[in-house]
């Protein structure tokens, strides 16, 4: 991105909110302005862009189509202020993740104008408990370092939700963890115990908390109580369908960073009806997407609508932008996003006082909302 561009307004900054003004290329060049309550004017809030972990689909578009359907889905997401973001694969066999990452990989190396920086791929199964598939198709299995290994080569692999108690996967965990890859856990049946093992061994987040793993009981915790006893790190779906509010709110007490994702689909952006997930028909209606049975499906969220709902139960602006923003691209080692300061990129998103999206930024390129 050529040239120096500028915007005022109250800039969230990591040392607190700044009345003034942001200058930027592809990057922030510099932060001018005072220390400032944001309450106390009208103008516009400047965030930083939001990083979502966690992208199946939108724009009727599925990443385990293949084609240009990235592109779909990397532009409507941008539309709604997601400046970064993984794709997301299904539990399919070999053969269609293959396909999928084929497609994915040259999207990973350049971004496209008016898109969304795709930084690499989430493989959400098939290393997950048959028994605990939720919205995935059934073609769990255990995994393997020289099948993730295959993967990688293809298009770069950033995050793997496991099931830990699978066989072998404690192992897997491990390795995965020494190759720079960070596992989450999820879509899984094991106990409390089993969590444990999987953190002190490597693992470090959690799948869409609390849905598709072991409840936690007093005396069973499960695979959401070691979450809550020991998580740094966990992602949370807050559309306030597949999670309560009060048990948003009780997980962020428990978990430091707490971080959300839409789990998007291909119904994201689109009218009620029929769409793909993965191999899986899924009904979108009444703002929830579902297979025939009435099971959840990923969601019709957009990065933009979850800061509203953080603040809608009752988070102060500046921790539910940490939580859409910040604490994700801290869980990928992503230091140059999810925060405005010198040297970061130009991933930023402008906000009217109601929290609607003014404008959105992705290292320095302006997006068209026109469309959105």
């Amino acid at each position: 991105m050529s040239g120096v561009q500028q915007l005022q307004g109250n800039i969230l900054t990591p040392a607190g909110w700044m009345n003034g003004s942001i200058a930027f290329s592809e990057k922030v060049i510099r932060i001018d302005g005072q220390a400032v309550d944001p309450a106390s004017n009208q103008q516009h809030y400047i965030l930083p862009g939001f990083v979502d972990l966690h992208v199946h689909g939108a724009g009727g578009k599925d990443t385990m189509e293949a084609g240009n359907a990235i592109e779909v889905i990397a532009r409507m997401h941008a539309q709604h202020g997601t400046t970064s973001m993984l794709a997301t694969t299904m539990t399919a066999p070999l053969a269609d993740l293959e396909q999928a990452l084929q497609a994915l990989a040259g999207v990973c190396q350049k971004r496209s104008s008016g898109a969304a920086r795709v930084l690499g791929v989430h493989l959400e199964g098939p290393y997950i408990n048959p028994g605990k598939l939720g919205a995935q198709p059934d073609f769990a299995h255990a995994g393997s370092l020289a099948q993730v290994k295959h993967l990688h080569a293809i298009a770069p692999i950033k995050l793997i939700t496991v099931a830990p108690e699978m066989d072998g996967h404690l192992a897997l965990i491990s390795e995965l963890t020494a190759l720079g890859m960070r596992v989450q856990l999820g879509h899984t049946l094991g106990t409390y115990e089993d969590g444990v093992a999987a953190l002190a061994n490597g693992a470090s987040s959690f799948t869409h908390l609390y849905n598709a793993m072991s409840r936690m009981d007093h005396r069973a915790p499960g695979m959401v109580g070691a979450a809550l006893a020991h998580a740094q790190f966990s992602e949370i779906i807050p559309d306030l369908l597949h999670v309560h509010p009060g048990a948003i709110r009780a997980a962020m007490r428990a978990i430091p960073n707490l971080y959300c994702v839409t789990d998007s689909t291909a119904a994201s952006g689109m009218p009620d009806g029929e769409y793909m997930l993965g191999r899986q028909v899924v009904h979108k209606c009444l703002g929830g997407v579902r297979l025939a049975d009435g099971t959840l499906a990923g969601s019709t969220l957009t990065m933009d609508q979850a800061l509203r709902n953080l603040v809608s139960i009752g988070l102060a602006l500046e921790d539910a932008s940490k939580r859409v923003s910040t604490y994700a691209a801290d869980f990928l080692g992503a230091a140059d996003r999810g925060r405005l300061q010198t040297g970061s990129y130009a991933d930023m998103v402008v906000l009217d006082r109601a929290l609607n999206l003014i404008a959105v930024y992705i290292e320095g390129e302006k997006i068209d909302l026109e469309n959105a």
